[in-house]
């Protein structure tokens, strides 16, 4: 079969469920770049982006069986992608709840051309952490960002344990009434009709 018969979404599936390992180069020469381009856009590390691409494509190879005709093969991929992404970002740091929020909306909505828009949606919650109060600025990046833990913070600033709690919670609370409506009107706008909901 020539690589151009690859071209169809069903006779592509099908040539992997076969195990056609044509059709599995043919996939790899398709998607590779533009996957790491998405992966990258993640990640800002086209070495670790690079990686989780090579870990999509074996994963699609040893799991080409349940691969399903019917739906598309792109959009299948750069859901790996995303997924392996969020795994990573779990094994590194224990999410906030702000972020577990806002991961969990966009893993309703992410589709293979959102790249663009997960990128905005991390730039409007970074900037609304950089407008929070100076102290509780402070506190929740060394949290959030730097992980170190509340009695580490408490040290590190010379204040109390509740002190450092208090902070945080004063973040998430400004955090979350200054992007709900931002993030849903954004996603709102990108997606139309689609509902999206902060549970």
């Amino acid at each position: 079969m020539k690589a151009n018969q690859y071209n169809s979404n069903e006779v592509l599936i099908e040539a992997l469920k076969e195990g056609d390992e044509k059709a599995y180069i043919y996939l790899v020469d398709t998607f590779h770049h533009n996957l790491c381009v998405y992966a990258n856009s993640l990640l800002k590390n086209i070495y670790s982006a690079e990686d989780i691409v090579q870990s999509v494509f074996i994963k699609t190879w040893e799991q080409r069986a349940s691969l399903k005709p019917e739906y598309s093969i792109k959009s299948f991929l750069y859901k790996l992608v995303y997924n392996e992404f969020i795994d990573g970002y779990r094994k590194k740091q224990t999410l906030f709840p702000l972020e577990k929020e806002y991961f969990k909306t966009l893993n309703t909505v992410v589709l293979e051309d959102d790249a663009e828009s997960f990128q905005k949606i991390l730039d409007i919650v970074n900037k609304e952490i950089q407008t929070l109060p100076p102290k509780c600025k402070e506190v929740f990046i060394l949290s959030k960002k730097e992980g170190l833990t509340n009695l580490e913070i408490a040290e590190h600033l010379d204040v109390s344990i509740k002190t450092v709690e208090a902070q945080i919670t004063k973040a998430f609370s400004i955090l979350r009434n200054s992007l709900e409506e931002k993030i849903k009107n954004f996603l709102f706008l990108i997606f139309g009709r689609k509902k999206i909901r902060f549970h």
